[in-house]
């Protein structure tokens, strides 16, 4: 390995930092009412947040320091214990169902969704698969095809709690690090035509998914069941304009927009600091994939670039398919918007891949 630098990529420290103190306020701004009706303590939300953040910096830190190369010793064994959890998920008494998804183990008082450390641990094992067998990409039968059955297997057991969106974050990376790898543009257009056959058979095999997409081309259709979400998301945003209705003065937090600390928050934060916050928020976004790509480009070998473009992409689609449902471009999926949303699954699993591009930083040639 290459001499290690002493200090990690400060800038991009900094940039999660300051994603993760503005999620902070949006949190407990968004979450205030809902919270003081259902628990009667408006910090309810806000508490374990920090909570959550708190144990994420610590795991940040602490993969900062362990040399990214251990991820390639040891991702065959994380791999495997994430499917272990996959199965343990779907079994009724150790998997919690919330909002129709068997996605959750109960842990105390807080849960641990698998499939969102399943996406970093898919990243870490196909970044070592493409790093020894890139010469072979180019060969379906020795390349591309056993990094795809591995990939929609794991997507497949996915499916099963049922999570599209996750699952569809995870494909996408995997699907550009793939890409990057150098595989066949051939190869790609007629996997992209069964995968876009095989979404539209997940879509109609499910009444719900259907709700969704009619819903998004229509949502006035049904604007008190399906399009209700996406209905309340465009109100808040809205109203936001340019400068905002101010911190804290949201009225869709109101009752009207269904748990808007969680998926929804970028609408609250749309609405209350308007188009400027909104703008600083994706600035700061744009930054982070800036920085992550460089690490990438400046990687000692392949398995870095390759770990550091799939962590790369995971925020990427994450974010634009987040936002993307918020505005109303894309049917509602239930993704996160990293560093912002509520959930301790998330903030840790996003706060852990950054600890590990530190870590690749560390060795970088930039």
């Amino acid at each position: 390995m290459p001499t290690k630098k002493t200090t990690p990529d400060f800038i991009l420290m900094i940039i999660t930092f300051s994603l993760l103190c503005v999620g902070l306020i949006m949190v407990y701004s968004a979450s205030a009412v809902w919270a003081e009706y259902k628990f009667d303590d408006s910090f309810f939300f806000a508490k374990r947040q920090m909570l959550f953040a708190g144990v994420g910096i610590m795991a940040m830190f602490f993969i900062m320091n362990i040399d990214y190369w251990t991820w390639r010793t040891w991702s065959k064994l994380i791999l495997i214990i994430c499917f272990v959890l996959l199965v343990l998920v779907l079994i009724p008494g150790i998997g919690n169902v919330r909002n129709g998804s068997r996605s959750w183990i109960g842990v105390g008082a807080f849960s641990v969704q698998p499939s969102e450390f399943m996406k970093l641990a898919m990243i870490a094992f196909l970044a070592k698969f493409l790093s020894v067998n890139q010469k072979l990409i180019t060969s379906f039968k020795k390349g591309l095809g056993p990094a795809l059955l591995l990939v929609f297997t794991a997507f497949g057991m996915i499916m099963l709690q049922p999570d599209l969106g996750t699952g569809t974050v995870m494909v996408g990376t995997c699907v550009v690090m793939i890409f990057i790898a150098g595989a066949r543009v051939s190869h790609f257009a007629a996997l992209g035509l069964l995968g876009a056959a095989g979404f539209v058979g997940l879509i109609l095999s499910a009444p719900y998914r259907i709700k969704r997409i009619t819903s998004f081309l229509d949502p006035w259709e049904d604007p008190l069941g399906s399009g209700f979400q996406i209905i309340q998301s465009l109100y808040a945003i809205g109203p936001g304009g340019l400068f905002g209705l101010g911190l804290g003065q949201s009225r869709q937090k109101f009752f009207y927009l269904p748990e808007p600390q969680t998926d929804f928050i970028f609408a609250i934060l749309a609405e209350e600091l308007g188009f400027i916050g909104g703008s600083f928020v994706l600035l700061l976004f744009s930054l982070l994939l800036w920085r992550g790509i460089r690490i990438a480009l400046g990687a000692p070998d392949l398995y870095g670039s390759f770990l550091a473009v799939g962590i790369v992409a995971m925020i990427a689609i994450q974010v634009m398919i987040n936002i993307g449902v918020v505005i109303g471009l894309m049917p509602v999926t239930g993704i996160t918007l990293p560093f912002l949303s509520y959930g301790g699954s998330s903030l840790t699993l996003m706060l852990m891949a950054v600890g590990v591009l530190l870590n690749i930083s560390r060795y970088s040639r930039y």
